[in-house]
């Protein structure tokens, strides 16, 4: 089973789509802001990263590039989760080094979609 880091601060949507992706197969882990997420990237080595972008302390944009540039984790896809839905948005997310952009309220078949084409038939 893959196993995904959901780096989400708000409890409600943390717990929301950890249930659903563990439904669908995925081990899920969960960190609350992005030193943490940081953290559990480092320690876990999951096979992806939903990343929030309105984190308390360092953002999900600055949590991603410290991802992207640390050798040990540059190689882990990162998905941006926002409420933020302007092109603008997507950019930004993309530029800071996520791998693809998805909006809350998840779509879980999208965001499904999404993980499953950033993993590769290899994982699942």
């Amino acid at each position: 089973m893959p196993t995904l880091l959901l780096v989400e601060d708000n409890e409600m949507n943390r717990d929301a789509i950890s249930r659903l992706l563990e439904r669908r197969g995925f081990t899920v882990i969960t960190g609350e802001d992005g030193e943490q997420g940081l953290q559990l990237c480092r320690e876990r080595q999951p096979n992806l990263v939903l990343m929030d972008v309105g984190l308390p302390g360092i953002d999900g944009y600055e949590a991603t590039r410290q991802i992207k540039a640390d050798p040990r984790t540059a190689h882990i896809p990162v998905v941006a989760l926002t409420a933020r839905a302007l092109t603008s948005d997507r950019q930004e997310a993309m530029a800071a080094g996520c791998d693809d952009y998805d909006t809350k309220p998840v779509d879980l078949v999208r965001l499904v979609g999404k993980i499953n084409a950033l993993l590769g038939p290899s994982v699942s």
